[in-house]
């Protein structure tokens, strides 16, 4: 199974804010000490349809925050996106539309495409998450290595980043079940599945079925 690891390879980002972002960059976790320039950028100069709720978050049309969700500067999100009770967005981040940022879950330094749901108790750092992926309850992308050493993608090839904070990059319609663990620098391929309770590292090909480390299968 071929194990894909490039941008374009990974998504298909229609979005009309972020597409000239993610064309810039060979490989998606490239993209991750930029965020917070391009969301202070994008916060300057807002198109059509956002608004400015606070300083340094900006917001597009039919946005649900519950009361009880915290949003840090500098953030942009997308139109038709929920935020519901105890979220806790750190900042720079940035989401596509129609998102859902859940019960006690907690972003920073990460960009959500379109339609993306983390919805439970998930941690999302220095990650890029894909349009549909999903993240069950309770799962989280770690995003620092214990001995605080740069972190190196594992794929088909060893792909020294540079960066001590990375956290996953789930592609286009990933689905990562309850409890599961994504270990810096994790790669899920496009619509591919994982089952719960699994602890992830390097890098899975698209369309498959992860039931754990040493058994994937191709989904049918």
């Amino acid at each position: 199974m071929v194990k894909k690891v490039k941008t374009k390879e990974l998504f298909d980002c229609k979005n009309e804010h972020l597409a000239l972002f993610f064309e810039k960059y060979e490989y998606p976790w490239e993209m991750l000490p930029h965020i917070k320039d391009f969301i202070l950028d994008f916060i300057a100069n807002p198109p059509a349809g956002y608004t400015l709720i606070a300083e340094g978050v900006l917001v597009g049309e039919n946005v649900s925050i519950h009361p009880a969700a915290t949003i840090m500067p500098p953030t942009v999100i997308g139109s038709g996106t929920e935020i519901r009770p105890g979220a806790f967005i750190r900042g720079s981040v940035i989401t596509g539309t129609k998102c859902v940022i859940g019960n006690s879950s907690e972003l920073k330094n990460a960009i959500l495409l379109d339609s993306v749901q983390v919805p439970h108790y998930n941690y999302v750092g220095d990650s890029v998450l894909g349009n549909k992926a999903h993240m069950g309850a309770g799962a989280i992308c770690s995003n620092l290595k214990s001995d605080g050493k740069t972190v190196v993608i594992h794929g088909e090839a060893e792909h020294e980043t540079g960066l001590r904070k990375i956290g996953a990059i789930l592609a286009d319609g990933a689905d990562i079940g309850c409890g599961c663990v994504l270990n810096p620098g994790t790669v899920i391929g496009k619509n591919t599945s994982v089952y719960p309770l699994t602890s992830l590292r390097g890098v899975y090909p698209e369309d498959s079925i992860v039931k754990a480390n040493d058994n994937i299968v191709k989904r049918r």
